[in-house]
């Protein structure tokens, strides 16, 4: 026994003299134990406030005079709180051998602890480490692209799972490579049990490295009921809030087994797409009177077509018979109120400053006849691809060209409705 613990049994020893008091030499060492225990645990505790004092200090200091956010992140994940736990744990590895040299089992017992104290907190720092720096990445222009939340956290389970390995090292007093050749043989019963996640996390990694789906993007999956705005892209499971607000969670691996449609390339392109039908009413379909096109050459968008349809169609085609008398009219090619009302919708939306002229689809066809008419289809993009909007900007061209059918002398096709039926039943009577 030292010198050291040689003085603590004498101070002790004179303390139960002088209280009067019979100590056996095996209770004084352990009240020595206790003593100097407590001693070690104070000047670790003080170091720790010391330590976490001058660094949260100087990092303030630091965040503050810096541009950028990642120092506030830092502060917000508690790293360098979490980092200055160490201090406490190299001054009980410091003093315990000097201070408890006698009391080689509590020594044991203290190294065993302050291992395993060392682990926890390096998992702990490394755990706060990627969340700042993954905020940090996550305010760059750079996450909208590629976001990493799933690559972060199958970071965060792997050295998970190599910290568990040394905490059982360190338990067991076993080797980290012992417990990683165990897992060769476990390797089967570990991927029946783990298959969903074991699924979930590559399926995730796929989603991260091709680029599939991303927060922000408006997705498509009628399969589970998921319509709307991505809000969290994680390693195992997709979160859609869909437009009536609710949220759909949605597993990462069945986006990559399943079909879904993204409309990223929407709101890339700049272009949002206009595809619908006026269905007209085929008896309502004719040649045009003379008086009518002269009417219509009033309109200065028709004009161009007007002029364009004389030239070709000649003098004898254009002499209409204000009678509307056709069967002299079958003898050449002549104007007829639809093919004109097509021109128009053309001319019309060429003018329209909420449509794309150039670079994207721009079509105004006739489609086959059907039971319910003739559809005159309206194929176009809206240059602005936010959804109010847009839906404010297809209203309005549709308000407009339905307005302009009874100019061309065009109906609208409908299916007989309660009050045209009691109309024509009067009418009988």
């Amino acid at each position: 026994m030292d010198y050291v613990a040689q003085l603590h049994l004498g101070i002790f020893r004179e303390v139960y003299r002088i209280l009067g008091l019979d100590a056996e030499k095996t209770t004084v060492e352990l009240f020595t134990a206790a003593i100097s225990l407590v001693l070690v645990l104070l000047i670790a505790w003080l170091a720790n406030s010391m330590v976490k004092g001058f660094v949260l200090g100087v990092v303030r200091s630091l965040a503050k005079k810096s541009k950028t956010r990642i120092g506030e992140h830092f502060l917000k994940e508690k790293f360098f709180h979490r980092l200055s736990h160490l201090a406490p744990a190299f001054i009980i590895s410091a003093l315990s051998p000097i201070l408890l040299e006698p009391f080689e089992v509590l020594l044991g017992i203290i190294d065993v602890s302050v291992n395993l104290y060392l682990v926890v907190i390096a998992l702990w720092s490394i755990d706060a480490l990627i969340n700042a720096l993954h905020d940090s990445y996550e305010e760059s222009s750079l996450s909208a692209k590629l976001p990493l939340k799933g690559i972060c956290q199958a970071v965060k389970l792997v050295v998970n799972a190599t910290g568990l390995i040394f905490i059982l090292s360190i338990l067991l007093g076993k080797t980290p490579l012992y417990f990683l050749s165990g897992l060769g043989a476990l390797t089967a019963v570990l991927l029946l049990v783990f298959k969903d996640v074991i699924l979930g996390l590559v399926a995730g990694i796929q989603l991260t490295a091709n680029n599939m789906v991303r927060k922000g993007d408006w997705v498509e999956m009628p399969k589970y009921g998921a319509d709307g705005d991505v809000i969290d892209v994680s390693l195992t499971t997709v979160k859609v809030q869909n437009w009536d607000k609710t949220i759909t969670t949605i597993p990462a691996y069945a986006m990559v087994s399943d079909a879904f449609k993204n409309w990223r390339g929407m709101s890339e392109s700049g272009g949002r797409r206009i595809k619908r039908n006026i269905s007209l009413d085929i008896s309502s379909v004719r040649f045009l009177k003379r008086s009518e096109v002269e009417d219509l050459e009033r309109i200065e968008c028709l004009q161009p077509y007007l002029n364009s349809k004389k030239s070709e169609i000649g003098s004898k085609g254009m002499n209409l018979d204000e009678l509307g008398v056709v069967s002299p009219l079958l003898n050449g090619r002549n104007l007829t109120n639809i093919g004109t009302f097509r021109a128009y919708c053309k001319e019309y939306l060429r003018s329209h400053a909420s449509i794309h002229k150039e670079g994207m689809t721009f079509l105004v066809r006739q489609l086959a006849p059907s039971e319910k008419g003739v559809p005159i289809e309206i194929y176009v993009f809206v240059n602005d691809v936010r959804w109010i909007e847009y839906e404010a900007i297809q209203s309005d061209i549709f308000d407009h060209l339905l307005a302009t059918l009874p100019i061309f002398s065009l109906r609208a096709f409908q299916l007989p409705s309660d009050s045209s039926l009691a109309q024509l039943g009067q009418k009988a009577l």
